[in-house]
């Protein structure tokens, strides 16, 4: 028979290791909490990747981490729990809707199917710490195909990219995690 529902779930250690009502005021802080959700989730057995969703004022509507291997599933990436975690705390699907100025703060640049999720996530800003090249390059992920111009297409649909931001400690996460002998789905 066909399976009617699926769940996903984020680690209890979330809400134990992370201020989920501080403000988080900057492009910095928001990309410095993606990358300690990442350095967690590693030493939890997931992946090295973190996403954060906040609203105008820097209040954090949703996180996620990499939880492809523990769930089985292959939609399982940060940015995409992010979304599901903060639609589900604010009842929207489209995150901006009423409500501009939601950015998203990575761990890593997103790969092709999160590039793609936040055209209709209803993201305003995408802040992002590790390339793609360097996820490539210190891991054996494939981040798949994006448009020669990704940052040029997000643009355009009115969504602004700012990169490289706390970069050295984002490519340190995926050192680590590449040291550690991860996997790589």
């Amino acid at each position: 028979m066909l399976t009617l529902e699926s769940r996903l779930t984020l680690p209890a250690w979330i809400h134990e290791r992370i201020d989920t009502r501080a403000r988080y005021a900057d492009d910095t802080s928001k990309v410095q909490l993606a990358i300690t959700l990442a350095q967690h989730n590693i030493e939890d057995g997931g992946g090295p990747f973190g996403a954060a969703v906040f609203d105008s004022e820097g209040q954090l509507l949703g996180a996620g981490v990499n939880r492809v291997v523990p769930e089985q599933c292959s939609v399982a990436h940060a940015e995409m729990m992010a979304y599901l975690t903060a639609q589900a705390h604010t009842g929207r699907a489209r995150l901006n809707q009423d409500h501009p100025g939601v950015t998203l703060a990575t761990s890593a640049q997103p790969c092709c199917m999160c590039y793609g999720a936040t055209f209709w996530a209803g993201i305003d800003t995408l802040l992002i710490g590790a390339s793609a090249a360097d996820v490539m390059q210190l891991t054996e992920f494939d981040e798949g195909p994006l448009p020669a111009d990704w940052r040029g297409e997000l643009e355009k649909r009115g969504i602004a990219v700012r990169e490289a931001i706390a970069r050295d400690d984002a490519r340190a996460v995926l050192a680590h995690y590449a040291q550690r002998g991860g996997i790589h789905y």
